[in-house]
């Protein structure tokens, strides 16, 4: 009887240990998530971080001031903050491997997956550039294009085309929500998960037919493939470049550098930005900081609401729900939001999440 006794008092110890421990550890990442660029001008709670009505409804407070009326560039912090990336990674160098960084038959782990492996295939390395897609460019200004809803009735279609260089994320569709998104595209990314979900994971003729014809829209841009980051997109990424030397396209392939997202996770997490891994629009800033003087975000709105409660898609093009205010989510897009909207307060970046004026 002692020894159930005891054995029962050790286990309610040792429980309320954890429980201590675990509420200690949730007050040290909500104290870290407050920290946003270290200079204290948005200071959010957890609670702020995770829930979009909670920041519709303090909006036009302290804690939401966003407005591009009289946005000014502010040249040296742009300046300040290109240095301060340089020190993480050359977006020149880190934006795409080149044909001598390997050779096919090559094995290498996975970026996010080290226990996994990939073979670099004949089609892949023939398909890797020679040098970088970006080296020696430079732009005055630049548009990175995210595909939020809020983009819908916006009619910034004709300003973000107005851009020396826009960069659009995973491949979306242009053509059919041209006043809203534009349709210049020079730099384009496409997530191996994109041909499963909006190509039919290339089960048919008329599914390949119309990647086909998505990509022969894009004249000689950069198709941006993250193609070692996980295992599971591999088959995609082979039909994709298969796909590419068959009808022979021109565009010009890309496939980032296997330290690239650690070296932008580091930057962000040295500001005081606690993220778990960058989304593809913050990897797109962060690499545009390399060679544009002045950067536009258009799209970035992740919130089920706008400003005036009215419901905002997830993506303009589909009608994907939002699944990434779970914990289990590799992002933190709210938290992302809000460190770019500093930075756009700062006049480091522009961020547009209203109505365009018309050009």
């Amino acid at each position: 009887m002692r020894s159930i006794r005891k054995r029962w008092t050790i286990c309610t110890i040792s429980q309320l240990l954890i429980f201590y421990k675990t509420k200690e550890i949730a007050r040290t990442e909500e104290h870290q998530e407050t920290q946003l660029i270290g200079d204290g001008e948005l200071c959010l709670s957890r609670s702020l971080v995770n829930s979009s009505d909670k920041i519709i409804r303090k909006a036009g407070s302290t804690i939401f001031q966003h407005s591009v009326q009289g946005w000014k560039i502010n040249s040296s912090l742009v300046l300040e903050i290109r240095k301060n990336i340089l020190r993480f990674l050359d977006a020149e160098r880190d934006v795409s491997v080149v044909k001598s960084s390997f050779k096919p038959g090559d094995v290498i782990h996975y970026v996010l997956d080290r226990r996994r492996t990939l073979n670099i295939s004949h089609n892949l390395h023939s398909l890797l550039p020679e040098v970088s897609p970006m080296k020696n460019r430079r732009f005055k200004t630049c548009a990175v294009v995210g595909n939020s809803g809020i983009l819908l009735d916006s009619g910034c279609g004709k300003e973000i085309d107005s851009h020396n260089f826009v960069i659009r994320c995973n491949l979306a569709p242009v053509v059919e929500f041209a006043a809203d998104v534009g349709t210049k595209s020079d730099f384009i990314t496409m997530n191996p998960s994109v041909v499963q979900r909006a190509f039919g994971g290339f089960r048919n003729e008329s599914d390949r037919e119309k990647f086909v014809h998505r990509l022969s829209m894009l004249n000689d841009s950069v198709l941006w493939i993250p193609a070692f980051m996980v295992k599971g997109g591999e088959k995609h990424v082979e039909w994709v470049n298969a796909l590419i030397l068959k009808n022979k396209l021109q565009v010009r392939t890309a496939y980032p550098s296997l330290r690239l997202i650690h070296a932008v996770r580091g930057y962000w997490l040295t500001n005081k930005v606690p993220i778990k891994r960058p989304s593809t629009g913050l990897l797109m800033y962060t690499l545009a900081t390399r060679f544009c003087d002045e950067i536009h975000l258009y799209g970035f709105w992740p919130f089920p609401k706008d400003l005036n409660g009215k419901a905002v898609k997830y993506h303009y093009y589909d009608d994907l729900k939002y699944r990434y205010f779970s914990n289990a989510s590799p992002h933190r897009m709210p938290l992302e939001f809000k460190t770019l909207n500093v930075l756009h307060n700062r006049g480091a970046l522009k961020l547009t999440t209203g109505k365009c004026m018309k050009q």
